[in-house]
Parts: C-alpha cells; structure tokens; sequence
C-alpha cells in the first residue's frame, strides 16, 4: 500500500523547495487554481462528442452539458437513438441518472463515482467533477517541462487523508501559457499508473482558449481510449440553481423525443 505521508515527506525535503513559477511567483495551488478555475469558470454550458475507441469498434455519444460552479452539474444525452434522452444530474454530493426508456431516476451511490461513464475510459467523477483538483489534494510544484510542444508545469497532487478520493497520487501538467491542463496521470495506492489523460487542439471558446480534445487511455487495456471534443461551450452565463432539478431532467429528455 502506498504510504502518502512518507511521500510528502520525500517531497517536502526534496522538489518542494521549487517554491515560485518563474517571474510570476506563483504556487503550486495557485497554478492548480487558475487552470481550475479557467476550465469551470462561473458557470458553462456547452456541446460534446464523446468517442469511445476499443479494438475492433468505435462508438460515439453526443451529449449537452450544463455545469455552475462546483456544486451543480447536468449531462443530456443527445444521440445515438438507444441513449437519446438519458440524463445525469449532480447536486452538492449526490448524484441521479434518468432512464427514459424504462422512466426510472437512478440514484448513483459515492462507491460507483469512479465506475465507467456510459463504458467509456471516463468516470463519473471524471464527467460530473465531484472531487477537486483544487481542494481534495495537497500540492506540490515539481518543476517545468515540455509535453506535445507546450512549456508545463509539472505539479504532483496528493490526496488528503480525509477526502473522498480513490487516487493514490494524481500527476498534472499545466501550460506555462494560458494555464490549460495539457497532460494528467491517474495512479492507484500502490503508484501504479492507471489512466492518462492528454489535451490538445487550443481554441477559443467563448471568452477563453481551451484544449477543445480530452484523449483518457487506460494503460492496462492496449487499444482502449475515449476522446471527449468540445463542439461549443459558453461561460459565465448565468444558470439558476433551479435548473437543477430531477424535474427539469425529465423535462430536457422528453424535448429530445
């Protein structure tokens, strides 16, 4: 079992002292903030493609995403037929998916948030971001490096003894420009790497640039990967907290009919 306080120490009296962002002095969890924050904004609204790659088929899912801080999520599936009108719906902690098929609202226990979403490379988590980068981890600035042409920061997030986490250590790489996440790897408890997750192809979107292609591959399935691509996506446009709703799911869903 992979013990996270000897690595802290390890971290504490090595790469720690790394302890500014070149000229801009920043820290380790101002980077992780700023890329956060920049990824979520306010609030967002958007359109996605998500195609599930294994060997010998390829599966694609379109979807329409709202999302208001970081209490507030909601995923409608838009196509293919047999999942047109499915929904997920994040609150605070708790979490619902809408079968429209058989009209029945699923409540998603904590212990199923890391299970596949839709049997894609991605979690629930992953989807509905219910753990932080920001606030579940204690993070430590490694230092730079160049992944795909971009100048990173590298920053290793260790997770609190008290959070709700199922990683063991969560390596991310952050533009030096533009504070996108470009590269992050996913380790269990024992250091052993199980996802990774790469961004790519920078736009505009809105008020902002933005890695529009997540690429999630799974190490241990050779072949296997999801990429999420980011068709339009709007921030800060006000969302009411009452468009999250178990009513408005049923509602969204029946306009796909």
């Amino acid at each position: 079992m992979f013990n996270r306080f000897k690595y802290c120490i390890f971290l504490i009296t090595g790469s720690l002292f790394i302890a500014s962002a070149g000229a801009q002095n920043l820290t380790a969890l101002d980077i992780i903030r700023k890329a956060d924050d920049k990824s979520r904004g306010q609030t967002s609204q958007g359109e996605m493609t998500m195609t599930i790659e294994r060997p010998g088929w390829t599966r694609s899912v379109t979807l329409k995403s709202w999302q208001k801080g970081k209490q507030y999520a909601m995923i409608l599936i838009t196509a293919p037929a047999k999942d047109k009108g499915q929904m997920f719906l994040k609150i605070k902690t708790d979490m619902w998916n809408w079968v429209p098929s058989i009209e029945k609202m699923i409540k998603i226990p904590p212990s199923m948030m890391m299970q596949s979403w839709m049997g894609s490379d991605f979690t629930n988590d992953d989807l509905v971001k219910e753990s932080s980068i920001v606030t579940d981890y204690t993070h430590f600035l490694v230092g730079t490096d160049t992944v795909r042409g971009q100048h990173c920061y590298k920053i290793d997030l260790i997770p609190l003894p008290d959070a709700a986490v199922t990683w063991g250590k969560v390596v991310v790489w952050i533009t030096t420009v533009g504070f996108n996440q470009w590269k992050t790897e996913f380790y269990d408890e024992d250091l052993k790497l199980i996802n990774v997750m790469n961004g790519d192809d920078i736009r505009k979107m809105g008020d902002r640039e933005i890695p529009v292609k997540l690429e999630m591959i799974t190490i241990d399935k050779p072949g296997n990967k999801t990429i999420l691509e980011t068709k339009t996506m709007v921030f800060d446009k006000p969302i009411d907290e009452s468009f999250f709703t178990q009513q408005n799911m049923k509602r969204l869903s029946q306009s796909t009919k």
